[in-house]
């Protein structure tokens, strides 16, 4: 009988379940803390106290719905290595080990739930160094085992071009599964046919497959994609040319522009120091005549007898 009284362990679930729905919404680097807590409606202090900080908190999220997910992984390509032993064993027993634990486990609210899918895209896109760097260390052997799996029942592919095509096919499965439109696409696929898990997951892989099975490129096909970059590289260095010549003319346009707007302000200096030595030389010569005209010393009657005889 519930009391009504909120636990630690409901806390800690509320915490969890906020942040796998943040993480599915916006990635781990966009969830923060403080989102964490509005959504989960708990303060700052519960999520330190149960987490000590969101790395951890992160981890918890990612362990309590992979560790089972791979569990039944494991398990399951472990029977199917069993019923087709060695090189018996197909592409498509590998790709079922692979995803039909997570088509389950979605059918599942108490462990998955309709988000988990969203959850296991959200793990394979996810660019976060944090997250990658801890998949990596935490289930490297699960990695390990699928590969050899592929290997064995693809013999014909050299093992580096397998990395690179499970890698990315595994990523646009998981995509694909993970997308909201998921449950409208396949309807209008099968024009509203109900259909099975396996019929699902066999319609979404079947291209999936076909990647990873086809032969490696020929001697012509890759010769062919080096004359496309040739000519890729060769507009990008006349686009680059270009744009050089470019900048070099509006430089050479600035450098002229500020070379004249130099010379014009010198001229107007040399001006002005012109009009002021005139008007200097002017006041000069009027102070003189004034001095002249008026001189400062006391007047003499004979001079002045003298000075008007000189004027008649």
């Amino acid at each position: 009988m519930k009391t009504g009284k909120t636990t630690a362990g409901d806390t800690k679930a509320r915490i969890l379940d906020a942040t796998e729905k943040l993480f599915i919404e916006v990635g781990y680097e966009a969830t923060s803390l403080r989102q964490v807590t509005s959504r989960a409606i708990v303060n700052l202090a519960a999520v330190n106290y149960h987490f000590r900080s969101k790395e951890i908190m992160m981890q918890s999220v990612l362990g309590r719905r992979l560790d089972p997910l791979n569990t039944r992984r494991l398990a399951l390509l472990d029977a199917c290595e069993a019923r087709w032993p060695g090189n018996e064993i197909r592409c498509e027993h590998v790709m079922g080990a692979l995803f039909v634990p997570a088509l389950q486990m979605a059918r599942e609210p108490e462990i998955g739930g309709p988000s988990f899918l969203r959850l296991l895209g959200r793990v394979y896109s996810d660019t976060s160094p944090f997250i990658q760097s801890w998949l990596m260390g935490h289930y490297a052997p699960v990695f390990g085992r699928f590969f050899e799996a592929f290997a064995r029942a693809l013999p014909d592919v050299p093992r580096q071009d397998l990395g690179w095509r499970l890698h990315f096919a595994l990523k646009a499965l998981a995509g694909v599964l993970a997308g909201d439109e998921l449950g409208n696409l396949m309807p209008a696929f099968t024009q509203g046919k109900r259909m099975s898990d396996a019929e699902i997951l066999a319609q979404l892989t079947s291209m999936v497959v076909a990647a990873l099975k086809a032969p490696s490129p020929e001697t012509q096909e890759l010769g062919a994609l080096h004359d496309v970059f040739e000519i890729g590289e060769a507009q990008h260095a006349d686009e680059q040319a270009q744009l050089a010549a470019l900048a070099a003319s509006v430089e050479s346009e600035a450098e002229q522009a500020a070379a004249a707007t130099a010379a014009a302000v010198n001229r107007a200096r040399r001006s002005a120091r012109t009009v002021r030595s005139e008007s200097a030389a002017r006041s000069a010569t009027a102070s003189l005549a004034v001095r002249r005209e008026h001189c400062a010393f006391p007047s003499n009657p004979l001079d002045d007898w003298m000075r008007t005889r000189s004027r008649t």
